[in-house]
C-alpha cells in the first residue's frame, strides 16, 4: 500500500464505489465486477501501480477480512458444524493436493516438488472470495456456515503444507511425526495467539463505553492477533478467526458497550467492504498482465484436474457424514464444490512459491487462470444455481439437514 499515491487511492476509492453501485444494478458479483474494473485500469494509459505480494495480501487484507467474517459468526451454530468442517478442510485439502500433485507429476511431467507446491496452495477454498460471494448471495444459513467455516479452516492447513514444502525445497528434511507437530502448532498457536489477544483488550474494552476507543480496541485484536500468530510461525487466518469469534460472541456480553456495538458493527463492515474491493482491483490488475495464452491447453487441464480434486475430497467426506446429524443435501455438496472459489490466498502463496522450484513461472500463471476461472465462470454461475435449488434467503431449504439424495 505504501506503492500507492493518494491520488491514486483516491481514484481506486472512487472506482469501487462505482463498481459497487453498477454491479448491484445489473446483477453481476461485485469480486467479478471488480476484477473487470482492475483488468481496465491496467490496460488504460493512467499509470496507476496496483502493487500485489504475499506481505500485502497476508498483513494488510486478510486480517480485517477474516475478523469481519467470524465477528458474525454465532458460536453454537459454529460448534455444532465443527466436526463436519473440520473434516473437509484437513482431510480434504490433503485429498485435493494429493490429486492435483499426482496429476501434474504424472501426466504433465513436473517435478514432485514444484507439483505439490501447487497442488497444496490450489487445494484450499479462498476465505475472502468465499465470503464476499455467499455474502452477496445470501445464502441459507447452514450452508453459508458451513462454506465459509471451512474455508476459513482449510487455509490454516494449505498454509502448514506450503511452510513444509518450503522446507523441503530449502533442503531439510521433515518426518510424519515433526509434520504432526507443525501442523498441531500452527493451528492451536493461531487459536491461543487469537484468544490471548482477544481476552486482554476485551477486558480492556470493558471499562469503557466510549465507542472510538472500542472501535481501536477491536482493530488492534484483529491485526495484532493476526500478526502475533504469523511472527510465532503459527496461522495467522486461525489467530484472526478465533478473535472475531470471541469479540463477536462474549464481547457484545461483556465488553462492547450497547451504544458501541453498531458504531464497531458499522467500522467493520466498512473495512472488509474496503480490503474487499483494493484486493480485487489489485487482482484483475494483475490477471491483465499474465500470459495466459501461452499455457491455454495446460491451463485447461489444470482447471479440470482442480474440480477433480474437490470433487474427491468434498463428495467421500460428506458420505461419512450420511447417517449423522451433519448430513448434506445433495445440492450443498454440489455447491461446495463448484461454490469452493479461488482467489487472494492461492495468489499469496503462489507468489510465494521460492525461485529454486522449476515450475515457479508457470505456478504463478497458471494460479492466475484458475483464479480467473474461478471468480468469473464459478462466480457468475453460482446465484443461478443457488435459486435454482431453492438456497437463497427467499426460497432456503429448512436449516436442518436433509437426505443426501435429494
Amino acid at each position: 500500500m505504501a506503492d500507492l499515491e493518494l491520488i491514486d487511492l483516491g481514484m481506486l476509492l472512487v472506482v469501487t464505489s462505482l463498481v459497487a453501485m453498477m454491479s448491484r444494478r445489473i446483477g453481476l458479483p461485485y469480486t467479478a465486477g471488480l476484477v473487470l474494473a482492475g483488468i481496465a485500469l491496467a490496460l488504460l494509459p493512467i499509470g496507476i501501480d496496483l502493487p500485489l505480494s504475499r506481505e500485502l495480501i497476508f498483513n494488510i487484507f486478510l486480517p480485517p477480512l477474516i475478523f469481519e467474517a467470524a465477528l458474525q459468526m454465532p458460536w453454537r451454530r459454529l460448534r455444532d458444524q465443527l466436526p463436519l468442517t473440520i473434516t473437509l478442510a484437513f482431510l480434504g485439502v490433503a485429498i485435493s493436493a494429493s490429486v492435483v500433485a499426482g496429476g501434474l507429476h504424472w501426466l504433465l511431467g513436473w517435478s514432485w516438488l514444484g507439483a505439490a507446491f501447487f497442488g497444496v496452495l490450489i487445494a484450499a477454498t479462498d476465505p475472502v472470495s468465499v465470503i464476499a460471494a455467499f455474502k452477496e448471495m445470501k445464502a441459507e444459513p447452514r450452508l453459508c456456515m458451513v462454506v465459509e467455516s471451512e474455508s476459513l479452516l482449510n487455509d490454516g492447513v494449505a498454509a502448514v503444507g506450503f511452510s513444509i514444502l518450503l522446507g523441503l525445497a530449502g533442503g531439510g528434511s521433515l518426518t510424519p511425526v515433526a509434520a504432526l507437530g507443525e501442523l498441531a502448532w500452527t493451528v492451536l498457536g493461531g487459536v491461543a495467539a487469537g484468544a490471548s489477544i482477544a481476552f486482554v483488550l476485551l477486558k480492556l474494552a470493558g471499562r469503557t463505553e466510549d465507542h472510538l476507543v472500542e472501535i481501536t480496541l477491536t482493530t488492534v485484536i484483529a491485526w495484532g492477533s493476526f500478526l502475533l500468530a504469523e511472527h510465532l510461525g503459527a496461522s495467522g487466518v486461525f489467530a484472526a478467526l478465533a478473535a472475531g469469534v470471541i469479540v463477536g460472541n462474549l464481547g457484545w456480553r461483556r465488553a462492547i458497550s450497547e451504544h458501541g456495538r453498531s458504531h464497531v458493527l458499522g467500522f467493520w463492515d466498512y473495512a472488509a467492504f474496503l480490503a474487499n474491493s483494493l484486493l480485487f482491483l489489485m487482482i484483475g490488475s494483475h490477471e491483465a498482465h499474465q500470459p495466459l495464452a501461452l499455457v491455454s491447453g495446460a491451463l485447461a487441464f489444470v482447471i479440470v484436474l482442480t474440480l477433480v480434486g474437490r470433487a474427491a475430497a468434498v463428495y467421500p467426506l460428506s458420505f461419512l457424514f450420511r447417517r449423522t446429524a451433519l448430513r448434506l443435501p445433495a445440492t450443498y455438496q454440489h455447491v461446495l464444490l463448484w461454490g469452493g472459489l479461488r482467489g487472494a490466498v492461492g495468489l499469496a502463496l503462489a507468489l510465494a512459491v521460492p525461485a529454486s522450484v522449476p515450475e515457479r513461472g508457470q505456478i504463478i500463471v497458471l494460479t492466475f487462470g484458475v483464479v480467473a476461472f474461478s471468480i468469473f465462470l464459478q462466480g457468475l454461475t453460482m446465484p443461478p444455481l443457488l435459486r435454482r435449488w431453492k438456497l437463497t434467503g427467499d426460497g432456503a431449504q429448512s436449516d436442518q439437514p436433509q437426505d443426501a439424495a435429494s
